[in-house]
């Protein structure tokens, strides 16, 4: 999983250097997140306590997760994303409390995740031999060519 640092505010860049990407449950689950940072937090302290409940079971957090947002009216206003991932599946949990499933083996979130996606997968068509982290790393290198809300401070965590 791979994002980049920037963090806006409007048409400003208030940081270049954010951790968007997060380990949990003893180091088994991947969490990116993209939108409201504020938010994303809030969300992503909210999965964290899925995962425990459900002994980092990725699928029944989601769920469960997605649920809560659905039904919750505080989150029902939150504005972020989460992408979820583990050693066999890859989610994302949308803004509307929707879990979606890629079809392909990669997923983006966040406003640079066309163009990410779009090279990324150019990578696996015409270089199956690039390894995960290479494609994503230089997949967010060429969005944060494109995207003005995207940089090139791109930090990749593997499981």
């Amino acid at each position: 999983m791979a994002g980049d640092g920037q963090v806006t505010f409007g048409d400003m860049i208030v940081k270049s250097n954010a951790v968007k990407i997060r380990k949990l449950y003893k180091n088994t689950v991947l969490s990116g997140f993209a939108g409201s940072a504020a938010d994303a937090f809030a969300l992503l302290e909210r999965f964290e306590t899925k995962l425990e409940e459900f002994s980092g079971d990725l699928l029944r957090a989601s769920v469960a997760l997605a649920k809560d947002w659905r039904l919750d009216k505080a989150l029902r206003h939150l504005d972020a994303m989460l992408i979820v991932a583990d050693k066999n599946n890859i989610f994302v949990i949308s803004g509307d409390g929707n879990i979606l499933e890629p079809e392909e083996p990669l997923i983006a979130i966040g406003s640079g995740a066309g163009f990410a996606k779009a090279a990324a997968l150019a990578f696996l068509k015409a270089s199956p031999q690039m390894s995960a982290v290479e494609i994503a790393r230089q997949s967010l290198e060429i969005t944060s060519k494109i995207c003005i809300y995207t940089n090139s401070n791109i930090i990749v965590e593997t499981l």
